[in-house]
């Protein structure tokens, strides 16, 4: 199995914008989670983000809090987690990057966390409230069992964070596009374009766009700023929550080829055309 840096690097040479799409565990419920990974992975995905449910996720907007709710009231746990992805990995191509908040991490034992989800078949960790001062040890550690921790950069971090946050980031640097929690949101803010210049400038490590990003403009717009992944969360969520579960998969598996059909488009020659398929785009969605 391939390394996300490995993958990454593979995109790169085909000049190639990653798709990431999230999803909570165990919403709907565990056997429905395993379909969408596997149906994800059909239709575009890169990679594939998927949320532990967790009883306090700060970062986490209104759709995706509500999902881990709903998870955790179905009495999903990381065990039953761990052991469908031991299940349904070793059919995807596309590699699993886990998203868990620290507590549940510390409660557990690094080490042993850091065990479990690699026997589970986990290749990368995104921890939203993980510390930099306390990255190391657990970045550290995930190196051992072949895991990358993937670090996030906020729109409001220093000069001297972001340049320690891109050196330590594994696998990609994770560039939060909006000061808040995620959600799905009308239109990005032009300082991401500005975000991932800055970026650029420190580190040459691939940079995924998150938070805030829900539709096939917005995506492409993402690229057109030059991004290596664009990261798709509450969109998925919120199609899986709002139908059956045959219905909703079929939504994510819409929504999951529109949205790398967008990104992988040939690059526009000129401005003005990049405006006009943006234009179109929004029209048509």
């Amino acid at each position: 199995m391939t390394s996300i840096s490995a993958d990454f690097q593979t995109l790169r040479d085909r000049q190639e914008c990653a798709l990431i799409p999230f999803i909570t565990a165990g919403d709907p419920n565990l056997q429905t989670t395993a379909e969408a990974l596997r149906i994800l992975d059909r239709n575009g995905a890169d990679f594939i983000e998927l949320g532990v449910p967790y009883s306090d996720p700060l970062a986490d907007g209104p759709v995706i809090q509500a999902a881990a709710t709903r998870a955790l009231q179905n009495g999903t746990k990381l065990e039953q987690v761990l052991d469908m992805l031991q299940a349904v990995i070793p059919n995807l191509k596309a590699p699993i990057i886990l998203f868990s908040y620290y507590n549940p991490i510390l409660h557990r034992g690094i080490k042993p966390f850091l065990g479990e989800i690699a026997v589970a078949g986990v290749r990368g960790l995104v921890v939203p409230d993980l510390p930099l001062e306390e990255a190391e040890e657990l970045i550290q550690t995930a190196a051992f069992f072949g895991i990358e921790v993937i670090l996030l950069v906020a729109p409001t971090s220093s000069q001297d964070r972001i340049t320690a946050l891109a050196h330590q980031s594994q696998g990609f640097i994770y560039l939060v596009s909006v000061t808040g929690v995620t959600g799905v949101r009308s239109q990005l803010q032009n300082r991401v374009k500005n975000l991932i210049t800055n970026l650029r400038s420190v580190t040459d490590k691939p940079i995924g766009v998150g938070f805030g990003i829900s539709t096939p403009e917005q995506a492409y717009q993402v690229r057109e700023w030059g991004a290596d992944a664009v990261i798709v969360g509450s969109a998925f969520v919120k199609r899986l929550a709002e139908n059956s579960p045959i219905q909703g998969l079929e939504a994510i598996a819409q929504l999951c080829r529109e949205l790398k059909a967008v990104i992988t488009q040939t690059q526009r020659s000129s401005s003005v055309e990049g405006v006009e398929y943006s234009k179109m785009l929004s029209a048509e969605y």
